[in-house]
């Protein structure tokens, strides 16, 4: 059996209405190409019919590949269940379900590859978003590059085309809260941005919330950086110096002035300040202490319930 030479792995939760849009568009591009290339969705524990739909699709159409976890794991871990199941021999192209990563593209990431490159990203050039989200995904990711070890390109997401090898690397890394694209820009080898204007959703509402977001910008910040241990090292050392001038100050006024500064006020003032940063460290070391904690007990990160490959189940 010929093993496809490109997988497209797209998770899906909820995208019942986006399906048959995102099918149309890969069978025009699988018919356009004189490339093996095989699909793998993802059932992220869909609870509309987007598993009975997928479940057709495979079983009439051998170039679908379709993995079913057996609840909802999150975006990212549905993705990494796609990388470990994909079989494309030379690449993986990543996309999401929901047709704002226009899959057109995979022709011009392809040319990419072949001169090189290990990874292709996209670099979204403009969002269809409301104004609070664009803002947020803008400063987040410029936050991320000033105080992240590692080059994470700006406004690039998941969207990417990824070699072989890049893919067998990820797939051997066990984090349990993952990042996939800092993960990506970790591994380093030979990568490049294309521009692209990202599209609107095909259908439906988007499926990740803002406690969602804030969870995968924590994974980022906390997974590819320095900076929160070193943050508390800073307040700590900020909040030292404050008490340091307030001691002095107090100390001037009674040698010099015969006044001493009396009431609450200075008191809860310095309460409050101590408090606050001693507040802030604890839940910075708890944040990683919790990492370490979930680490530890190594679970798997996702369980794959059902599987059609080739128009054959395979029952997990």
């Amino acid at each position: 059996m010929n093993l496809p030479q490109i997988s497209i792995v797209a998770p899906l939760y909820n995208e019942s209405a986006s399906l048959p849009h995102l099918v149309e568009r890969l069978n025009r591009l699988m018919d356009s190409l004189a490339l093996r290339i095989e699909v793998v969705l993802i059932d992220d524990g869909s609870r509309d019919d987007t598993s009975l739909q997928m479940r057709q699709l495979a079983l009439t159409d051998a170039r679908y590949h379709c993995v079913f976890l057996s609840r909802n794991h999150g975006h990212q871990l549905a993705l990494t269940a796609g990388l470990a199941a994909a079989r494309g021999t030379e690449a993986l192209f990543i996309i999401d379900g929901d047709l704002q990563d226009p899959p057109e593209l995979l022709d011009e990431f392809y040319k990419k590859l072949q001169e090189g490159y290990d990874v292709v990203y996209a670099v979204r050039r403009k969002r269809k978003e409301n104004f609070i989200k664009r803002s947020g995904y803008y400063l987040f990711y410029r936050l991320l590059k000033s105080i992240s070890y590692v080059d994470i390109p700006l406004d690039s997401g998941d969207f990417a085309l990824i070699s072989r090898r890049v893919a067998d690397i990820m797939n051997q890394m066990p984090e349990e809260s993952r990042y996939l694209r800092g993960m990506r820009s970790w591994i380093g080898f030979k990568q490049v941005g294309i521009e692209y204007e990202r599209s609107e959703r095909m259908a439906g509402e988007s499926k990740y919330s803002f406690k969602q977001l804030f969870r995968l910008a924590y994974n980022g910040i906390f997974n590819f950086s320095e900076f929160p241990i070193k943050f508390m090292s800073w307040a700590g050392g900020t909040a030292i110096c404050i008490a340091l001038i307030y001691f002095i100050t107090v100390v001037i006024k009674k040698l010099f002035f015969e006044d001493i500064i009396e009431g609450f006020t200075a008191l809860l003032f310095v309460i409050i300040l101590f408090s606050g940063v001693q507040l802030i460290a604890l839940g910075i070391i708890g944040e990683y202490v919790l990492r370490i904690f979930f680490q530890s007990k190594n679970r798997p990160l996702y369980i794959v319930k059902d599987e059609i490959i080739d128009k054959e189940s395979v029952k997990k």
